[in-house]
């Protein structure tokens, strides 16, 4: 009686420990916050949108939960193929027991999925597109035949606008990103146009500042470093207070006689010629001109207007297709 009442007692405790364990799930916010730092250095060393990434994690390994991910560390899918000299393991997908990959830790595979992705000629056309087209390269990885499932682009696109991922592809870190409702008033605003254009939602407006100098927050665009105009602000005021001549401050921001008014974006130091970030082209929306898309982007406006020597109007349109970079050669 005693063995029973024992045997009871410890599969009922091998029960409760079991069911515990199974009704822990990590979440898809949990993964994104764990890997999606990885994510963007990969980004930064082969091109490959930190989104997509995180997409396919999410996707492949069900946010880390998945047998595959973790009896193998796994997290994308990725069968073994011809070449393959690691570890491997058998499961059933499109057929039954089928090879995969097994790797020593999750860093491991990511970095195995970036060599992957960078390393097959079926994949070569996607690194034409820039790390910040998270739609093209996920039609182009269902066209490359990633994956079997026919909405697998679609699924991709869902997970990355759902969850912002297209932010991290702008550099933004995510725990930025989540604490975005309750930071909306420490984040400045758009000045140029809102956060929501006509394209949905505007990267920009989740600016977060570098530094603070005097009340100031400093933030930076194409890496220059520039401030947004308090009410009451003037040029001179301004440049007194980061130790700049006036008139060498106006020429960092293409002003003139333009008056500086509350929320304006002020560099304090010289912009750039040309974007230096991944994107070729910005579609001016209405209203925009081409001081205020030089603001955007931290481009002088002379070497703005030198890069669209094909636009013969004065003026920008909406519509317009605003060059901010020559093509980089291979």
């Amino acid at each position: 009686m005693k063995i029973l009442r024992k045997t009871i007692v410890l599969f009922a405790s091998l029960f409760v420990f079991g069911a515990s364990f199974a009704q822990y799930r990590q979440t898809a916010e949990e993964y994104i916050a764990k890997y999606s730092d990885i994510a963007v250095a990969h980004m930064e060393r082969y091109g490959i949108p930190a989104s997509i990434t995180i997409a396919q994690g999410i996707l492949e390994s069900d946010s880390g939960n998945s047998e595959l991910s973790r009896q193998s560390n796994n997290h994308f899918g990725i069968k073994c193929h011809k070449g393959w000299e690691g570890e491997k393991v058998y499961h059933d997908d499109d057929a039954l027991g089928e090879c995969f990959r097994s790797y020593p830790s999750v860093e491991a595979s990511y970095q195995d999925h970036s060599e992957f992705l960078d390393s097959r000629p079926r994949y070569d056309f996607l690194f034409a597109f820039s790390s910040e087209d998270y739609k093209s390269w996920a039609y182009g990885l269902k066209k490359a035949g990633y994956a079997t499932a026919p909405d697998y682009a679609e699924r991709l696109i869902k997970l990355i606008e759902r969850y912002k991922l297209f932010l991290l592809d702008k550099g933004i870190k995510y725990e930025k990103i989540v604490q975005d409702e309750t930071r909306r008033s420490e984040i400045a605003p758009r000045t140029e146009r809102g956060a929501i254009s006509e394209k949905g939602i505007d990267p920009d407006y989740y600016r977060v500042s570098i530094n603070t100098y005097k009340g100031y927050s400093i933030f930076k665009s194409n890496g220059v470093p520039y401030i947004l105009a308090h009410k009451g602000d003037t040029w001179a005021s301004v440049a007194d207070t980061f130790f700049i001549a006036q008139g060498t401050l106006k020429r960092f921001n293409d002003a003139k006689d333009k008056t500086l008014n509350e929320g304006d974006i002020v560099f304090i130091e010289k912009k750039k010629k040309c974007w230096e970030g991944n994107i070729m082209y910005h579609t001016a929306l209405e209203a925009e001109s081409w001081h205020s898309i030089s603001q955007s982007y931290g481009i002088s406006e002379k070497n703005l207007k030198k890069l669209n020597k094909a636009l013969s109007r004065k003026k920008v349109a909406k519509g317009d297709k605003i060059v901010l970079r020559k093509a980089r050669k291979e």
